[in-house]
């Protein structure tokens, strides 16, 4: 597949799903040929790893990873909830990883910016409220994968063609090159996500805060997974988005949960989910929204998968 890659990266640009492909060919954003990656072998499947793990084809498509992923809450829980049921059905989970900032200067053609190759950032004096709440680089526009984000909660490594395996964090950097999504190389090409043994009994939970119900990219998102063991918290993971240039997991959060009781204290720890983070003076009233969904998914997890605090089901 190597010899494919580096031959194929000298046509046109990579096609997959083609959800995030086909906006930006509509925008100009997006010229010239594709490859299409969709009949390669072995890449649509989710295959178990002899340690009991997975391994997601990178062509796998977001509604399968929902549907068939119940031993990792965390992850299947934020597949549910991505886009619409149409394009969860084609989308795919490296398209989601690799997918383009969806910010509205780098997709109109009309402006130039540092990821379109140009100088600067228009969203810094023009309309930034979609912006990030950690201004940690020359683009303030935040990362746009959820699925990122949930991988980030989970001991992941993505595989290459063309270059060395690494680990989730590593496929994004730390936000500080602006003109960069992601980190793989003009012939790397991501082929599958290798994911560790579940946790016996974790639980996980997801959500954001959108301006409209359904079909919204999140203002900020939040998945936390949780296990818990003769009354402690035995493992705890917190990622978010919508908030920097990349996914961010908060460990300072897991610290201040990490080895105690259920009903410890929860809002203490989702409080610091802002701690250290630098707003756009547009952008301040993240803070607030990502302390309250942070306190959501911990107090979701921690209460089980099926019923919420008072015992009731959940839809």
């Amino acid at each position: 597949m190597t010899a494919f890659i580096t031959a194929a990266a000298t046509i046109g640009e990579f096609r997959a799903g083609g959800t995030d492909l086909s906006e930006r060919r509509r925008s100009g954003r997006s010229t010239g040929p594709l490859v299409d990656l969709t009949g390669l072998p072995g890449l649509a499947e989710i295959t178990p790893t002899p340690d009991g793990g997975v391994r997601i084809g990178a062509l796998v498509t977001v509604e399968q990873m929902a549907r068939d992923l119940s031993g990792y809450p965390a992850l299947a829980a934020t597949a549910a909830a991505l886009a619409t049921p149409e394009i969860r059905a084609v989308a795919t989970v490296g398209g989601n990883l690799l997918q383009h900032t969806r910010c509205t200067y780098y997709r109109n053609p009309a402006f130039s910016c540092v990821k379109s190759g140009g100088d600067g950032c228009p969203a810094r004096t023009g309309v930034a409220h979609h912006g990030v709440a950690d201004d940690r680089g020359p683009c303030v526009a935040p990362h746009p994968s959820s699925i990122g984000m949930a991988l980030l909660t989970y001991d992941a490594v993505v595989e290459v063609s063309g270059g060395p395996a690494r680990t989730v964090a590593a496929l994004f950097g730390d936000g500080s090159d602006g003109t960069r999504d992601h980190q793989l190389g003009d012939r790397e090409i991501l082929t599958a996500i290798v994911l560790p043994p579940p946790l016996p009994g974790e639980r996980g939970a997801y959500e954001r805060a959108t301006s409209r119900r359904f079909a919204e990219w999140p203002l900020v998102e939040a998945v936390a997974r949780i296990s818990v063991t003769e009354g402690r918290i035995t493992t705890v993971r917190v990622g978010v988005g919508g908030v920097a240039p990349v996914p961010l997991r908060l460990v300072g959060v897991e610290s201040l949960l990490l080895d105690g009781a259920p009903d410890g204290p929860l809002a203490a720890a989702a409080a610091a989910a802002t701690d250290g983070l630098r707003p756009l003076p547009h952008t301040a009233y993240k803070l607030p929204l990502l302390r309250a969904v942070v306190l959501d998914v911990l107090h979701r997890a921690l209460t089980g998968p099926d019923q919420d605090a008072a015992g009731a089901p959940r839809p």
